[in-house]
């Protein structure tokens, strides 16, 4: 796959003569917006280091429409993402890596948390790794800054995936870990998500690339009808039901015993049980169905890695 993706990619720059129709995220969480401009609204989020594609650039203001790695698009501001030739998009992809594994942190310009701060940090970002010095790594944006990250608060790529761990048990601990969080519609970070957002970001942790938007997530996998059927790590689905054409607008993860936990108003945790002091009788009552999509990464379209996905392609 990957080589077919690179020989495709190679051939549709040399036909259309195109320079720069790719690019990387520059900053810690990128907002997406359904229009280029400031006020529009935020559609979606990408993070640093993620490769994108440019669809196309606006006269007016130099913002880039891209796609995402799970294919979802938006404009984003030109600051944002570094625009690259198809050589230079696939030269990062093969550079190894700084993955952050703390939910949140700071990039020092020099080895000491007394030295300028050059940006922030979130669970997920991908960074080039240039080395160590100390208790630091030596780490490189796509635009070409350089700056220091405690080594306490991320993982070499290849100790990263050495270590990955996708079970359940894992993903639900990561979930919990962000426990009375924002929500933010079309958040997709530690620094505020939405419910769907929300599932993205913490499978993301585990290096699981799922569907942006609950809709398209509760098409994949194997769906759950039965309530007394669920298994944690199941994605529970909430909306409007309608024989016809039940409509998914809520997702979140099912704990067990009952529980779940979303992201409405912040994350939190619920139960579909009356007894339980965390009852949930609004979401209890517009409960559709469950998806197990974990059995199914990298067996469905949609579910992939990062090692599978084409946008990570070298």
């Amino acid at each position: 796959m990957r080589k077919w993706f690179t020989a495709l990619a190679a051939t549709l720059a040399a036909l259309t003569g195109a320079a720069q129709e790719y690019g990387v995220v520059d900053i810690s969480v990128c907002n997406l917006r359904a229009t280029p401009d400031y006020d529009a609204e935020m559609v979606s989020q990408a993070l640093l280091g993620t490769p994108v594609h440019i669809r196309q650039i606006t006269d007016k203001n130099g913002w880039p429409e891209v796609q995402t790695p799970d294919t979802y698009t938006g404009w984003v501001h030109k600051d944002a993402v570094t625009l690259l030739s198809f050589e230079e998009y696939h030269a990062w992809n093969a550079a190894p890596k700084i993955i952050v594994t703390a939910l949140t942190g700071v990039v020092y310009a020099e080895p000491s948390p007394r030295s300028a701060t050059v940006s922030d940090v979130v669970a997920g970002d991908r960074l080039k790794d240039l080395g160590r010095k100390g208790r630091y790594y030596r780490v490189g944006y796509p635009d070409g800054r350089t700056g220091y990250l405690d080594r306490k608060l991320g993982q070499p790529e290849s100790q990263w995936r050495a270590s990955l761990d996708q079970s359940v048990d894992a993903i639900l601990a990561t979930a919990l870990s962000m426990n009375g969080f924002p929500y933010l519609w079309a958040g997709m970070s530690p620094k505020g998500m939405d419910c769907s957002g929300f599932v993205r970001a913490v499978l993301f942790m585990h290096d699981i690339i799922i569907p942006r938007d609950a809709g398209p997530q509760s098409r994949t996998g194997e769906r759950i009808l039965g309530m007394e059927d669920l298994r944690p790590g199941d994605l529970v689905f909430f909306g409007r039901k309608d024989a016809a054409a039940p409509k998914v607008s809520h997702v979140g993860f099912y704990l067990g015993d009952g529980k779940f936990i979303h992201s409405l108003g912040l994350v939190k945790i619920g139960s579909f049980r009356p007894e339980d002091p965390e009852y949930d009788a609004y979401n209890t009552g517009r409960y559709l169905f469950a998806s197990r999509v974990l059995p199914f990464i990298d067996k469905q379209e949609g579910l992939n890695t990062t090692m599978t996905n084409p946008y990570y392609s070298e």
